[in-house]
């Protein structure tokens, strides 16, 4: 039988060797062509004949010199930032946010948008909300909206993981079916819709708690309380986008509401949500304002605050314990407001708790994300998908 010809071969390696080239360079870099070559294993000739045509697609630019030995200062390179650029987006109740980073992941422009409606009524248009907060994103970073590779928002909600278009967000009753197309429209970009939480855990994954974890879960506590199931590596959404919203876990202590409409409130986000926390807080003493402030105040409070933190634990784990039995994670990561002001002394009491009332004991850890999580969820999605794009062609 004859060999069957494989003419795509040299360009598919070229292909990799170039991918490989890239990433090397937004890890290490700036490099020199011997410094590649060495770390791809490629000889001298073939790394200075990929950097050539690198640099002829405008992927990467010469940056400086190295000093060498004898004979010429070898050139540095590193990858060009402006040859792509993407957009994150975080929805909020009053604002929208938006940065724009370029293909390095420098975040080189950022915008707040106010929800609120103006004097011509705009703030209650989505799209017009989106247009401009990614158009002024764009324009700090010195960029068009044709160099905006890819769009990514998140937003509190379901997202319909076949149709990507938002199925419902309780908060943002104008954020619905049929946006994702108008905005495409508008912006003549790639949009993609995600879950907050799930782009929370998202940032967890790549620079939080949850680094070099493949299976964990990340329980978002704040006005509204989610769950985010990360499992080999890969988000689970579920069938209909649905995985992780565990305010709608029946548990003990609260009405359990039937023929349930996703604008009622499931049982457990009646007693583990920003408003139950309050209410714990105030039967103890601690009357400061939001649920996070009044974590914090229990916390500094010593002993005194001690049974504040301990009801909010046994509440939490009720959740954090249902959803462990099912999925067996070896890490739970508290994140939002509430999770990330009780800090290590809310978290420990709730993996003592869940071991406590279930046959599985995972650790329980703080989010290691400070800031602004779902944004920089966003970001990452949207980087990681446009680097395959653009480093996987290369080659014509």
């Amino acid at each position: 039988m004859a060999a069957v010809s494989q003419p795509g071969t040299p360009r598919l390696l070229r292909a990799l060797n170039d991918r490989a080239a890239l990433e090397l360079l937004l890890a290490r870099g700036p490099l020199t062509r011997s410094q590649l070559g060495e770390l791809t294993g490629l000889s001298k000739v073939t790394a200075s004949q990929l950097v050539e045509r690198l640099e002829e697609r405008g992927l990467v630019r010469r940056v400086g010199e190295q000093a060498g030995g004898r004979g010429p200062n070898a050139q540095l390179y590193n990858v060009a930032p402006n040859s792509a650029y993407v957009v994150g987006v975080e929805v909020g109740d009053e604002h929208v946010v938006a940065a724009c980073a370029d293909i390095t992941g420098a975040v080189v422009g950022r915008v707040e948008v106010s929800t609120k409606p103006d004097a011509n009524g705009g703030g209650e248009d989505p799209v017009r909300l989106v247009h401009n907060a990614v158009v002024q994103a764009a324009e700090q970073a010195g960029a068009s909206l044709g160099d905006v590779r890819r769009i990514v928002l998140g937003t509190p909600g379901l997202v319909d993981p076949n149709t990507g278009d938002i199925v419902f967000a309780f908060n943002l009753p104008r954020w619905q079916r049929g946006l994702a197309a108008a905005l495409r429209d508008d912006l003549h970009t790639t949009i993609v819709f995600e879950n907050d939480v799930n782009l929370a855990a998202v940032a967890e994954a790549h620079t939080g708690a949850a680094r070099e974890v493949g299976d964990f879960l990340l329980v978002w506590i704040g006005q509204g309380v989610g769950l985010a199931v990360m499992l080999g590596g890969r988000l689970h959404r579920g069938t209909a986008g649905a995985a992780g919203e565990i305010g709608y876990l029946p548990v003990p202590g609260a009405d359990i509401p039937r023929e349930v409409s996703r604008r009622g409130k499931g049982a457990f986000q009646q007693v583990a949500g920003a408003d139950a926390v309050r209410q714990v807080a105030r039967e103890h003493g601690f009357r400061t304002g939001t649920a996070a402030e009044a974590v914090k105040a229990a916390i500094a409070a010593g002993t005194k605050g001690g049974p504040v933190l301990d009801e909010v634990a046994r509440r939490l784990a009720l959740g954090v314990a249902a959803s462990c039995i099912v999925l067996d994670p070896p890490l739970v990561v508290l994140a939002g407001e509430v999770g990330a002001a009780g800090g290590t002394p809310l978290a420990e009491r709730v993996q003592h708790e869940v071991a406590a009332i279930s046959p599985v004991a995972p650790r329980v850890v703080v989010t290691g994300v400070a800031d602004e999580p779902v944004l920089q969820g966003a970001l990452l999605t949207a980087l990681d998908a446009v680097r395959d794009e653009v480093f996987g062609s290369t080659v014509d």
